[in-house]
């Protein structure tokens, strides 16, 4: 009986065999109604008919020849409807209920042909039987086998999907750059997720101020990047601003931040993707067919909107896709808020520093000066680096160089406070050690008032005063490099000497902080029109580069130094640093002046009541071999208190000098510490009047302390028509130069 039953089964399959198509095309339609992806995906649809056939026709030659089913080939378009079912994400429950519906209909197709070729129903009820054993062992079979195809692709894509993260997140924000952010954006996207990647940021978001209303919704494209040449899907092009349509998807997406993929029919095309007519035939006939939309979100603030479209990309997008998206994008959000929180943080602290730093000196006549500073390049952040040209008295002036350690904002500040605690301790005469150890209170008091969030606060300082009438030097570092001395080249009849550029021995200290260790100053004469290089250590300290080879090359430029100062800084600046600094950098160069000997009056005088009257036909006869007899009165009564003060109050050696430069200096020094202040003096008190006339007199006055004793001085303008030509022009110093 089984014998007859086999050749039965092999009768029913060849009578079918011709009829396979057809039974495709009624299988099909009975089963588009259970499994709508059959019609809708039109990768599936068009494998749908060709598989059906195969597994129909493999179906039936299993019975034709009778082997195992074990032994029966899985069509090959049904692996590849496996994959596409894989790439599309639709679940894999859809795909085995297909198998299983697909081949009771089928086993039903071919049980109702039984009844055409025999009328005996025990051998349709037989061959029903081993219909029904066969089939379920070909569709086990084959089932297994398109679910290893469909799991194989799963993988296969979740591996890409895996990549695709990792080299997003290894090549999107490697700089803090926000445009250049975004773009790494756009290129990683469309290497095998895309086909068109755009990014576009509110205008607040990209406002380096921070001042931007939030509310605008004014958006600007910033990034775009496509696998077509020119990025022809787009009629935005990067930097042009617009607006998303209220109704519309992306203006949604931003409105309540979720995320949304939209297909795209044959035949409708968005408005929000073309505006017009023509743009819509140029998309629908490039074949764009879904499009992600995911708002870019970072630390509670929507920054604004990445779209993802595919078109050259047969599969569309899946819910798989918008979640890859989303985490693509966060990350990215992430890096774009950085870099833009970044650029804000170092434009403020630019500016702040800027406006910190002098842009012009009061009048002196000690030197003339150029300067420089330079914001670092990297993503390090502006710094506190800054330089100052301070006046003093007696004709003298404050050269200084500093460095806070650290970055951005707190840096600057601190560096304003700094270069305001050195002005303040400059004016009252402090020695270059004694000023530098005040600055170290200074900083050592910032220190227990900022909290341990805001770091250490250290700083480096190089402080120097020139004096012109005696030519020298006197310097004090709290661990900031040395200055550079350039000597400058001799030409007599005989010989011609070059310029000598030598770094002087200068004791270096602590940096500023630290406390309880001493500073020293270091004294030394400089010829006239020498040059004086100050700069922090960003001028010559790089990664790359042996600070020695860097002293080597800035002395190069300096030896060959042109006459103009602003062409020297440039020149230093352009052998020195890269394009992008690693660091700030400070630069002040001087050229030291020396004051005629001619305009220097001085005398030594006893302590004696009788040598103010000397003192005064002194200062009168100085006055008259000036030119300034106008002035004889009022210096000669300035002369007056401030020798018998020195008389009166102080201890010998006693000396005055009278200093003409662009004021009329006039200074008693005596070996006494004690240093003199204004009273009110009552109506029958005899003396206490005296430093009152003066300040009254004079346009300032003060006292600065030495070693050797005090000086107390007092400046007078000298008359507008005095024609005098000591008058120093104002040297404008910025940060720019």
């Amino acid at each position: 009986m089984g014998t007859d039953v086999d050749a039965f089964l092999v009768q029913l399959a060849r009578h079918l065999r011709p009829q396979a198509e057809e039974l495709a095309g009624l299988l099909l339609q009975h089963l588009t109604g259970e499994l709508p992806e059959l019609s809708e995906e039109r990768d599936i649809a068009a494998l749908n008919l060709e598989e059906t056939v195969q597994h129909i026709t493999a179906f039936l030659d299993l019975l034709a020849t009778r082997p195992d089913a074990g032994a029966a080939h899985v069509p090959p378009a049904a692996l590849e409807v496996g994959r596409l079912y894989a790439r599309r994400g639709i679940p894999v429950s859809r795909l085995l209920r297909g198998y299983r519906l697909g081949h009771l209909s089928l086993l039903g197709m071919v049980q109702a042909e039984a009844p055409r070729l025999t009328s005996d129903w025990h051998m349709i009820h037989q061959a029903a039987m081993k219909l029904i054993t066969i089939g379920f062992d070909y569709v086990d079979r084959s089932s297994e086998e398109v679910l290893a195809a469909y799991q194989e692709e799963r993988d296969h894509l979740l591996q890409r999907r895996l990549a695709l993260t990792n080299r997003a997140s290894k090549r999107i924000g490697t700089t803090l750059d926000v445009t250049r952010t975004a773009q790494e954006l756009t290129e990683v996207c469309t290497e095998e997720f895309a086909d068109l990647v755009t990014v576009d940021l509110f205008d607040s978001a990209l406002d380096e101020t921070g001042t931007g209303s939030p509310e605008a919704l004014m958006q600007r494209r910033v990034a775009q990047h496509s696998v077509l040449d020119g990025c022809p899907e787009s009629l935005l092009r990067i930097g042009e601003a617009h607006s998303y349509p209220d109704d519309s998807e992306p203006a949604r997406t931003l409105a309540t931040g979720r995320s949304v993929l939209h297909r795209i029919g044959r035949t409708e095309m968005p408005v929000w993707m073309a505006p017009s007519e023509s743009h819509s035939q140029a998309l629908r006939a490039l074949g764009l067919h879904s499009v992600l939309l995911v708002a870019l979100h970072a630390r509670g603030e929507t920054l604004g909107l990445v779209q993802f479209s595919r078109h050259r990309t047969s599969v569309p997008f899946d819910n798989d896709d918008l979640l890859l998206a989303q985490e693509i994008v966060s990350r990215a959000a992430v890096s774009i808020d950085n870099a833009r929180r970044y650029t804000r943080e170092r434009s403020t602290a630019l500016a702040l520093q800027r406006t910190l730093l002098p842009r012009h000196t009061a009048k002196q006549s000690a030197v003339e000066a150029a300067s420089r500073y330079l914001p670092a390049g990297s993503r390090a952040g502006v710094g506190g680096d800054w330089y100052d040209v301070i006046p003093l008295s007696g004709a003298r002036v404050a050269l200084v160089v500093g460095d806070v350690v650290g970055r951005g904002l707190h840096a600057a500040a601190t560096m304003g406070r700094l270069r305001t605690a050195v002005r303040a301790f400059a004016d009252i005469d402090l020695m270059p050690d004694e000023l530098l150890t005040h600055l170290d209170d200074v900083v050592i008091r910032m220190q227990r008032e900022e909290s341990r969030d805001e770091g250490e606060t250290s700083a480096t300082c190089l402080y120097a005063i020139y004096d012109p009438v005696s030519r020298l030097c006197s310097v004090a570092s709290a661990g900031h490099v040395p200055p550079t001395v350039v000597t400058p080249s001799t030409t007599d009849e005989d010989t011609r000497t070059s310029s000598v550029v030598e770094l002087p021995e200068v004791s270096v200290g602590p940096p500023l902080g630290l406390g309880g260790l001493p500073f020293e100053t270091t004294e030394f004469e400089l010829r006239e029109s020498s040059l004086l290089v100050l700069h922090t250590d960003g001028l010559i300290a790089d990664r790359t580069r042996d600070v020695d080879v860097a002293l080597a090359a800035l002395h190069d430029v300096l030896t060959s130094a042109p006459e103009s100062l602003e062409e020297t800084c440039d020149h230093l600046l352009a052998a020195l640093l890269p394009s992008r600094p690693a660091d700030d950098v400070a630069l002040l160069i001087a050229r030291t002046r020396a004051l005629d000997p001619d305009h220097v009056a001085a005398i030594n005088l006893p302590s004696d009541p009788a040598a103010v009257s000397e003192a005064r036909r002194f200062a009168s006869d100085a006055l008259a071999a000036w030119g300034l007899e106008e002035m004889s009165f009022t210096t000669e009564l300035v002369v007056s208190e401030l020798v018998t003060n020195a008389i009166r109050y102080g201890k010998s050696p006693i000396q005055l000098r009278l200093i003409l430069q662009s004021t009329l200096t006039c200074e008693v020094s005596d070996a006494s510490s004690t240093a003199p202040h204004l009273r009110r003096a009552r109506i029958f008190d005899e003396g206490g009047r005296g430093l009152l006339l003066v300040a009254q007199l004079t346009d300032r006055w003060g006292a600065r302390h030495s070693r050797e004793g005090k000086v107390i001085w007092a400046e007078q303008a000298l008359p507008a028509d005095s024609g005098s030509d000591h008058r120093a022009n104002e040297t404008q110093l910025g940060p720019d130069g």
